[in-house]
């Protein structure tokens, strides 16, 4: 089987789509990479907002991934799906800036009131109580999370709102499928204990 086959054999029609896009990228095709963008803005941000809470720089990090797929689309090969290189570009830039908060931690700005963008929340309306219950524990699960280790962090995010098979997020975090699992099960042991008074 030649390289090219091994490359679009097996893919599912998404991927095959966004291996197409980056080709038309590496000849330089400006309609393409905006084409991707539009495709995975949302798994993008959504997965660093999920890291370093939504008071972060999002869009920053977002856009320095995008411009970091149009820096590499010369040289990318297919191996992975192409959402999974994607993230892994992503968790790089993340763990970075995660890296470099711990230094140097900064009081994040408030916004200007009426400015403050809405929550990145995909709840259906509640009723008023029991939404406000909803969003504190809610509040409480993100907190809990931005507390996790790195790793364990990233695998919680990939697994629990991106939906990444554990084969998915092995590659993105560079482990094996077990030590994926090992991961997820401290992330979850963590979260439990953080939060027993809610769930008890």
């Amino acid at each position: 089987m030649s390289e090219n086959d091994r490359g679009t054999q097996g893919r599912s029609e998404e991927d095959a789509a966004d291996v197409r896009l980056m080709r038309l990228v590496g000849q330089g095709d400006t309609s393409a990479f905006e084409e991707l963008i539009e495709k995975h803005q949302a798994l993008v941000a959504g997965t660093i907002a999920r890291m370093l809470g939504s008071n972060s720089d999002v869009e920053d990090i977002a856009q320095q991934v995008f411009i970091r797929v149009w820096k590499s689309a010369r040289r990318y090969v297919p191996r992975a799906k192409f959402t999974t290189w994607l993230l892994k570009i992503t968790r790089n830039l993340v763990f970075n800036e995660m890296r470099r908060t711990k230094r140097h931690p900064h009081v994040p700005l408030q916004p200007e009131p009426g400015t403050e963008d809405p929550p990145l929340k995909d709840e259906t309306i509640l009723a008023p109580d029991a939404s406000l219950l909803e969003s504190e524990l809610q509040q409480a699960i993100e907190e809990a999370i931005q507390q996790l280790p790195e790793t364990q962090r990233m695998a919680l995010v990939l697994r629990r709102y991106q939906q990444l098979s554990y084969e998915q997020i092995a590659e993105v975090l560079d482990l094996s499928v077990p030590a994926v699992k090992s991961v997820l099960f401290r992330a979850r042991t963590e979260l439990r204990s953080r939060l027993s008074k809610y769930l008890s």
